[in-house]
């Protein structure tokens, strides 16, 4: 048996078995298993001592695996954390960071494929990776709008590492920072709910790192203008199909993890307003 498996905390909603599972069957590859296993900072050292050939890391443990990692992507230390290791052919621990690459995929998906000026909205890993992406792309200029400013350092500095101007903002400046090229909300949750009309108002793209529930609360307002809005199912799409050819050496068929994942995102939203609306 080939074992891969998703590692974090919390981890038990990770839609990442679903999307991989999905690329083993349509791959034919039938000895392979993806698992989910919760997991802090101090226990992923006992898991890399396992016979896993491929890792999935969400929080807390981006950072920790560059640390554990024999080798490490120049992406993947520029960026400053690992969503991924693979098992190396002497069995040590290669790491990098696929996190970029589903954001720029599901960017060109949405029809960005040239920036020059973004807003970041957020100070954690997924806009640190937002900035990395907004780079690949041609960016120079962002601007980083925070909820607390000093705590938002180590993000700004991944920004600089990729050759952008990075300026860090309070969210309550919003309203003076929306003539851009494109909004990264990287907030957890419905944080961004407070600025969705404004947002919305200003009529730039907006990449909505959240994906469940779905719509959002600011997906909501923008849509309502008739704008255009990349959601963070994308993201996770494109960045489980860069694991999965990282870890099988083989292509990964994007449209069938596409479907399984919608399949099982439209299983768990009818089952949460069955919840809310017992019958």
């Amino acid at each position: 048996m080939t074992r891969a498996a998703v590692l974090g905390s919390p981890i038990a909603h990770s839609l990442s078995p679903i999307l991989h599972r999905a690329a083993y069957a349509a791959l034919g590859l039938d000895d392979w298993t993806y698992e989910r296993h919760e997991c802090a900072e101090d226990g992923l050292a006992a898991y890399l001592a396992e016979d896993f050939v491929g890792l999935s890391l969400t929080m807390p443990l981006k950072r920790v695996a560059l640390d554990l990692a024999d080798e490490r992507s120049d992406l993947a230390v520029q960026a400053g954390g690992a969503n991924t290791l693979v098992r190396l052919p002497n069995g040590g621990w290669a790491a990098d960071n696929t996190d970029v690459y589903g954001i720029v995929q599901a960017l060109a998906e949405g029809g960005v494929t040239e920036l020059e000026h973004v807003v970041v909205l957020g100070g954690g890993a997924t806009a640190a990776s937002s900035l990395a992406a907004a780079a690949q792309l041609g960016a120079r200029r962002a601007i980083l709008a925070v909820r607390t400013p000093e705590r938002a350092a180590a993000t700004a500095e991944v920004g600089a590492r990729f050759g952008l101007t990075v300026e860090v903002r309070t969210l309550t400046d919003l309203a003076a920072l929306l003539t851009t090229d494109l909004l990264f909300s990287t907030l957890p949750g419905d944080g961004a709910a407070p600025y969705a009309d404004l947002i919305a108002d200003a009529k730039i793209p907006v990449f909505d790192a959240i994906y469940a529930p779905w719509p959002t609360a600011l997906a909501t307002a923008v849509l309502t203008t008739h704008g255009t809005v990349v959601n963070g199912f994308a993201m996770l799409l494109h960045q489980a199909v860069r694991q999965v050819t990282l870890m099988t050496g083989q292509t990964a068929p994007v449209e069938a993890m596409r479907a399984a994942g919608n399949t099982e995102l439209t299983r768990r939203e009818q089952a949460r307003r069955a919840a809310q609306n017992p019958t």
